[in-house]
């Protein structure tokens, strides 16, 4: 297989990894945003017993909006620009954008895990889940970016590099 083709392997891969994490995402949020919206109790089992807890903290909401509406508009944003790469895959700004927001996305999640931790004292399983999906994607994006950029593709394993 030749670096090129090598490449947009990976590439496609990374970006096709993005889009599936993005939808696990907008399903997991969705979730959480559709029961604080319509005031029930979020289901939660029982290992990880905090959901409700966590949901009606005062660290739950950012200017008066529920976490559960950011992580939504976070993922189907992410969706978006994974489409989006699947047109351009090789698009430097594009390239960036994504390793910035889920960048961004992975510092969010890290805040709130600690939130939870140090002052809540219970955790969420859904925004557990978000966390793991955003450091998911974040190390796709890694990927993506390391498989697209400028000079093509890392020779494989083994091959040596030749002298001009």
């Amino acid at each position: 297989m030749n670096d090129f083709r090598q490449t947009r392997d990976y590439s496609a891969a990374a970006i096709n990894v993005m889009l599936a994490l993005a939808l696990v995402g907008i399903a997991d949020a969705f979730y959480d945003s559709y029961a604080i919206y319509n005031g029930q109790l979020l289901w939660c089992p029982a290992p990880i017993d905090g959901c409700n807890t966590v949901a009606a903290s005062p660290y739950a909401r950012i200017f008066g909006v529920p976490l559960g509406y950011l992580g939504l508009a976070f993922y189907l944003a992410m969706a978006g620009l994974a489409l989006w790469l699947r047109l351009a895959p090789v698009s430097r700004g594009l390239r960036w954008v994504a390793l910035l927001y889920t960048a961004a996305g992975l510092g969010a999640s890290t805040y709130f895990f600690y939130v939870q931790r140090t002052y809540i004292h219970a955790f969420c399983i859904y925004c557990l889940i978000s966390g793991v999906l955003t450091l998911l994607l974040f190390i796709a994006a890694v990927v993506h970016f390391r498989a697209t950029r400028a000079g093509g593709a890392r020779l494989p394993h083994g091959a040596a590099a030749s002298a001009p």
